[in-house]
């Protein structure tokens, strides 16, 4: 995998391009590509945004959300866009299967395909160009590199700014996490002049929901969390039932895993969702417990030190269990004191 930077000349030169992201996109996935699908067409590419799957509703405040395909909806249209492209930008992922049934089209696909992410262990063989940062705060901040790195800093506008905002709010946790550098900062203040609303940001990503998303959080909190205070650990696990008890759609989840971290003590968080195909987990740290490793020996997942993912094909109850016994192997690091 060349360089990104090797890209930089051939910006000026009009191309179909195709950018995609990980499947259920959260801000981050969104803003990234749409920050960029209007970064590139201000440039004169002809851009088309392809999502694996659907996308919370939460999400569809941002310039060009409407105008993005959904695969499993549109798998020709999807397909042909992708074969008719230039250069394929992959973002907010690092290997081909976090695109669910996409996979297959991306990995076969003969354009150049250009990898910008912030996750670990990248599968580099894939891409031609690209560039994977673990040490960025989010995707969003990768394309805001990109555009001033390249030259083109004029080019953003007040709608790339809301776009990449977001997605820098979404994964740095509204500024709490460590991910949140100085950079960062100087990044929002540059984007403030551009014409940014962080307001408007806000309120789309935190007062977009129904009333029936606050009641699920109160019945989770209530009856399906647990706390391990031995372990400064705790886990939330919800079945299919409650899904559908409270018309939960895709996005109403995002955040739970969060919450439980306002407990005093309290270094790891598990939530376990039962999907219909397997079981979701997430993952979230404190301090200098590696979620990633966690997630990749035991959910056959992975993302970052202090936040991850993983998957499992045991019903809810039985890999609830795994959960539980494995959680005691690691009672000695969760209680290691905090520097």
């Amino acid at each position: 995998m060349e360089p990104i930077s090797s890209l930089f000349n051939q910006l000026q030169t009009p191309r179909k391009v195709v950018i995609t992201t990980h499947q259920k996109p959260d801000a981050d996935a969104m803003g990234s590509m749409l920050g960029l699908k209007l970064f590139l067409e201000s440039m004169g590419h002809q851009v088309t945004a392809v999502s694996p799957t659907n996308w919370a509703g939460w999400v569809n405040w941002m310039p060009g959300a409407r105008e993005v395909i959904d695969f499993e909806h549109n798998k020709q249209a999807s397909a042909e866009v992708i074969k008719e492209a230039d250069w394929l930008f992959c973002l907010d992922f690092n290997i081909f299967y976090r695109t669910k049934q996409l996979a297959p089209i991306l990995a076969e696909a003969s354009c150049v395909k250009i990898l910008i992410d912030h996750h670990q262990q990248p599968d580099t063989q894939s891409f031609n160009y690209g560039i994977s940062d673990t040490s960025k705060s989010s995707t969003c901040e990768m394309i805001y590199d990109l555009i001033v790195e390249s030259g083109n800093l004029d080019r953003i506008d007040a709608n790339i700014a809301s776009c990449l905002f977001a997605g820098v709010v979404g994964d740095t946790g509204s500024f709490r996490f460590n991910s949140a550098t100085a950079p960062v900062h100087r990044m929002v203040a540059v984007l403030k002049d551009k014409g940014l609303d962080h307001t408007k940001v806000y309120e789309g990503l935190y007062d977009n929901y129904l009333e029936n998303r606050l009641r699920f959080m109160g019945h989770v909190l209530t009856n399906r969390m647990e706390v391990f205070y031995e372990f400064n650990a705790a886990l939330i696990a919800i079945p299919k039932s409650d899904l559908l008890k409270y018309q939960i759609r895709t996005g109403d989840t995002d955040g739970l895993v969060n919450l439980p971290h306002s407990i005093q003590g309290i270094r790891l968080v598990a939530i376990c969702i039962d999907r219909d195909e397997e079981r979701k987990w997430s993952f979230r740290s404190k301090g200098d417990f590696d979620c990633n490793q966690f997630a990749r020996q035991h959910f056959e997942g992975g993302g970052h030190f202090n936040a991850a993912g993983g998957r499992s094909s045991q019903s809810l109850s039985e890999t609830v269990e795994t959960f539980k016994k494995i959680l005691p192997s690691y009672q000695e690091e969760l209680n290691k004191p905090q520097p």
